[in-house]
């Protein structure tokens, strides 16, 4: 684990949450690198807001993207090859640590390299708060779902979007 990488990625994330005005609640805590940890220390912390999930997705072509979904949800190759133009699998460790520097189990949506594509799973808009891993393990950020938008619109990457599903809406999860 590069330490200096992850600080790194971490401040990029308090910079973004700043230069965005974004009001966001922040948690230390033992490393999250599984979901065992990650509901355990839920519980304990008393969290409400939504659990983010971020894949880090490859392509034949050598492009990579991350995949901005809720917690639950599976990745649908279907859906994602019908935006991107070619069919998706998940990168391996080594490939994601070479390309964005994030530990895996803990893989931050924000801060990443310019040419990495963020998909937004439009599911997460529908939620009032939502949470994720700015980097460091140790660390969770939660802030309201309804400055998604603002992050996601300041930050240097393409960004795509999957429409929303009706099985992944707040009343049915």
């Amino acid at each position: 684990m590069n330490q200096e990488a992850l600080n790194d990625i971490f401040q990029r994330n308090v910079s973004l949450m700043e230069a965005c005005g974004v009001t966001y609640e922040q948690w230390q805590h033992e490393p999250i690198l599984d979901f065992d940890t990650d509901l355990r220390v839920g519980e304990q912390l008393g969290w409400t807001a939504t659990p983010t999930k971020s894949l880090f997705l490859r392509f034949k072509s050598g492009d990579f993207a991350l995949l901005l979904t809720h917690k639950n949800a599976r990745l649908d190759t279907k859906r994602v090859k019908a935006l991107m133009g070619q069919r998706p699998s998940i990168a391996s460790d080594d490939e994601m640590i070479a390309a964005i520097g994030c530990v895996p189990g803990a893989v931050c949506p924000f801060g990443l390299p310019e040419d990495i594509h963020v998909i937004l799973d439009e599911s997460l808009l529908s939620f009032e708060s939502l949470m994720y891993t700015p980097g460091l393990p140790e660390f969770t950020f939660a802030f309201p779902a309804a400055h998604l938008t603002a992050l996601l619109d300041a930050l240097p990457n393409p960004i795509l979007r999957l429409p929303l599903l009706e099985s992944l809406s707040p009343s049915n999860s």
